[in-house]
């Protein structure tokens, strides 16, 4: 395969220019503190249609032949390429048809409607909504637009790369969310052309990690199963073209688990004001998990933050969740005598510490409790894992059995 080479690159930049928003640079002082070098954040999820996709999108459909345009664009996707390939064809006059899954989320769904996609909803999956999309490209004449596997479309996703390093020229680490790799594979071929000093790292969840494998043995690998909150990268095999760039630049792979990614999300939201979904907030989660030693940081460091679309139902789960990950949050089931004031004694200790009641449950009837006891199924709001042990040290201090829950 030819890799894209350094004139793609700038022919997209020209070409996405007048029609893609220059998203910022924003500065993290948080993050820049826990470790020790600066860190700006680039911020994607402000860009058209909430993520990085209309560039690579854009870029790819602006490309097709003329003859093409008359039969339109077909895409399969969950959400935001969905959302980029009804945005750029709509922009460039093309007819697009969208197929993404039954429970694909209704936000994603009007939003890809209202870019001007005919939405089909096909399936489970986004690979039932990929088969179904090849099936009415071979019988319209549609062209297929994939979400990262074309070079046209890693030349557009090469274009945030670009951006930041005009931003930030001494940035030395990018951290960049990883999927399929159409975004890792473009940034690392502009950090390639043009600063071949700077790391750029690739981050995934641990429960949708196919790259680790895939690089392992020089080709891409599909996994057997995934499960993770980031649905923006749980994609089961990277693709061919982004493969090789990821490859042939040397970029790196780490992965970080469910509990980082919902505490990055929650800084993003407490401390930079950015609403980000959870794919989006990888980069930020790599630095929180990681820390500057396991990523071998040596100087300023960018993390792309790829994309904001995130199901409001999704945010509220995501919010406790990093919350509870954050020391903030602590569930307990506290066994106590079944007696008068007993559980407002219990209470008593927990507000001395300290502690907030955020929800409680009071049970006399459980079949694992004596005669003379009751349990209290109970979450309370801390300031932090310290508090969070001050709290369990002082009920525990005092007599009670406390069961903490996940």
């Amino acid at each position: 395969m030819t890799l894209i080479a350094w004139q793609d690159v700038e022919a997209a930049a020209r070409l996405l220019e007048p029609v893609i928003r220059r998203t910022p640079l924003v500065a993290s002082r948080v993050l820049s503190e826990r470790t020790g070098f600066q860190v700006l954040l680039k911020c994607e999820n402000l860009q058209r249609t909430g993520s990085f996709k209309p560039r690579g999108a854009y870029n790819r459909i602006a490309n097709l032949p003329a003859a093409d345009h008359e039969h339109g664009v077909v895409a399969a996707s969950a959400g935001n390429h969905a959302q980029g390939v009804a945005w750029a064809a709509s922009a460039l006059g093309i007819r697009s048809t969208v197929f993404m899954p039954i429970g694909a989320s209704l936000p994603k769904l009007a939003a890809t409607r209202a870019y001007g996609a005919t939405v089909h909803q096909v399936g489970d999956t986004v690979d039932h909504a990929l088969a179904a999309a090849r099936e009415f490209a071979d019988h319209t004449g549609a062209t297929m637009i994939h979400p990262f596997d074309h070079p046209d479309v890693v030349a557009g996703q090469a274009t945030v790369g670009l951006e930041l390093l005009e931003q930030m020229p001494d940035v030395q680490t990018v951290l960049v969310p990883l999927g399929g790799g159409g975004l890792l594979a473009g940034i690392a071929t502009v950090m390639h052309h043009r600063a071949p000093h700077v790391r750029v790292i690739g981050v995934q969840a641990d429960a949708a990690a196919a790259w680790p494998d895939s690089l392992d043995v020089g080709k891409p690998v599909a996994l057997q199963w995934m499960s993770t909150m980031a649905d923006g990268i749980a994609v089961g095999m990277p693709g061919v073209v982004p493969f090789e760039h990821v490859a042939k630049y040397a970029a790196d792979v780490v992965t970080v688990d469910e509990d980082a990614l919902s505490g990055a999300l929650l800084l993003c939201m407490e401390r930079a004001k950015l609403v980000v979904e959870p794919a989006g907030a990888a980069a930020v989660a790599a630095l929180l998990a990681h820390g500057p030693e396991g990523l071998g940081v040596t100087g300023p460091v960018c993390a792309v933050v790829s994309g904001g679309n995130v199901d409001p139902l999704l945010l509220t789960r995501m919010i406790g969740h990093g919350l509870a990950a954050g020391g903030r949050y602590l569930a307990m089931r506290i066994t106590i005598p079944d007696r008068p004031g007993s559980l407002g004694r219990m209470l008593a200790e927990i507000g001395r510490v300290g502690a907030s009641v955020f929800e409680i449950a009071h049970s006399r009837t459980g079949a694992w409790l004596a005669i003379d006891e009751a349990e209290v199924a109970i979450t309370v709001e801390t300031r932090g894992r310290t508090h969070r042990d001050e709290v369990l040290e002082a009920l525990r201090a005092s007599g009670y059995t406390v069961r903490v829950q996940d």
